[in-house]
């Protein structure tokens, strides 16, 4: 049995992102006070009085919305509340009843799930304000004050009832993560929807469509791993930094530092572009494993040895990059995007015995010995790997000062040519250590 799955939903700007972020003890959701912030469904681990379970945010309910992603919110939220042992139904106490939240009481009523309603923005937390909020039939309504932190442990209590016995929870805190980033409307959404076979995020020709990180569990091989779809990356200069967008483009660097695994997607059907580069440095950077997964591959009617060249120029800087080329819309080769991950995962979290890499050190420096300066030449004693993900080497010299990096580029060309490292980075320390 998995983790008890509690989905928060209600209309606009009841301040459910609050909610959610107040319970998971982290700022994850985006709060704003413009209505419809939150359009995916957002994931994040919580607990509460020992019980573990897994907390949905999902995009405010508005039904007399213009907003264009109103449709994809709302499949959004019905797919959050069919997952769901236990539905929290938001109400704004400070505006009252309205036609939205019964029309979404109406659809709670004929679910088989439990609903526990919460009234928030009662600053004055005085009962006598949820009483209307009775006539929507679903049983008591439970005042709470968000802001001032003041009825959320009830709420909780009452949660917590409704979840299934506590025996053979699963613990996926192991779980690998895998992030997925790019550049705006380049597929990232709609090779996740591919991968869990269903449609789990919004998807939209509109560029900046997903803002938030979406974190969505899914089982691969009987093993259980968690998918991470990240706002599409602009331009820094063109993104103002207190702006929303400009809070998820920080929010998917966070997301890049905290996975293990990193999808970065191209699409094939256009040039790589300077942002495109900046992303994969990101990635490179945060020494991150990661799959080059190049989309739209239906698109291209070239020869896509045209494209293997242009990557192989644009991303010099990370040569071991590990490509896949997709389709999410025609499906195309989808199922080699996972054995590619996991690839790059293993490889990144191999452990190289030390009579190996000294064997490999003694071969590379017989055939190029490190440089000297200042008449001074530089001589290295042995090596250990110091730590995985990435493969982190410790070289000791006489002097770390001698080794420059042109030199460690040439150790890292030579211990690629002898182990697999494809698809992670792999890094040197230079030490100095005093002559015997």
């Amino acid at each position: 049995m998995t983790k008890p799955i509690v989905a928060v939903v209600g209309r606009p700007n009841v301040g459910k992102s609050t909610f959610f972020n107040k319970i998971c003890g982290q700022r994850i959701s985006i709060v704003d006070d413009a209505p419809g912030v939150t359009r995916d469904r957002i994931y994040a681990d919580a607990d509460w009085a020992g019980r573990q379970f897994t907390l949905i945010d999902t995009g405010g309910l508005d039904p007399k919305s213009e907003d264009v992603f109103q449709k994809e919110i709302a499949l959004q939220a019905d797919i959050a509340m069919e997952l769901a042992n236990v539905i929290v139904m938001l109400v704004d106490g400070k505006s009252g009843l309205t036609l939205a939240d019964e029309m979404l009481a109406k659809k709670l009523r004929s679910s088989k799930t439990p609903v526990v309603l919460v009234v928030n923005k009662l600053d004055r937390f005085d009962t006598s304000d949820t009483y209307d909020f009775y006539q929507l039939g679903l049983g008591t309504p439970f005042p709470l004050s968000c802001e001032q932190s003041k009825g959320i442990g009830d709420v909780l209590d009452e949660i917590v009832k409704y979840f299934p016995s506590q025996e053979n929870v699963d613990e996926e805190d192991d779980a690998i993560k895998i992030a997925v980033v790019g550049r705006p409307n380049v597929g990232k959404s709609s090779i996740i929807n591919r991968l869990l076979g269903q449609k789990r995020l919004v998807v939209s020709d509109v560029e900046g469509t997903t803002r938030d990180a979406v974190m969505t569990p899914f089982k691969y091989n009987k093993k259980t791993y968690y998918l991470v779809d990240t706002a599409g990356l602009r331009r820094q200069r063109g993104v103002e930094k207190e702006s929303v967008e400009g809070y998820s483009v920080l929010r998917t660097m966070k997301a890049i530092e905290n996975a293990d695994v990193v999808i970065i997607v191209f699409a094939a059907d256009k040039n790589l572009t300077e942002q495109d580069m900046r992303i994969a440095g990101f990635v490179h950077e945060a020494g991150k494993p990661s799959v080059v997964a190049i989309n739209k591959i239906d698109l291209f009617e070239g020869d896509r040895r045209e494209i293997t060249k242009g990557l192989d120029r644009d991303l010099a800087f990370m040569d071991y990059y590990l490509p896949v080329f997709v389709s999410a819309l025609k499906g195309t080769r989808l199922g080699d995007l996972m054995p590619a991950v996991l690839k790059a995962y293993e490889n990144s979290s191999k452990r190289i015995k030390t009579g190996q890499l000294n064997e490999m050190l003694s071969e590379a420096l017989l055939s190029f010995e490190p440089p000297a300066k200042g008449g001074r030449k530089a001589k290295i004693k042995y090596i250990t790997e110091a730590s995985t993900n990435p493969p982190t080497f410790v070289l000791f010299t006489n002097d770390a000062k001698l080794i420059n990096f042109s030199y460690l580029r040439y150790l890292e060309n030579r211990f690629r040519e002898r182990v697999d490292f494809s698809g992670t980075p792999i890094k040197f320390v230079v030490k100095s250590k005093e002559e015997d």
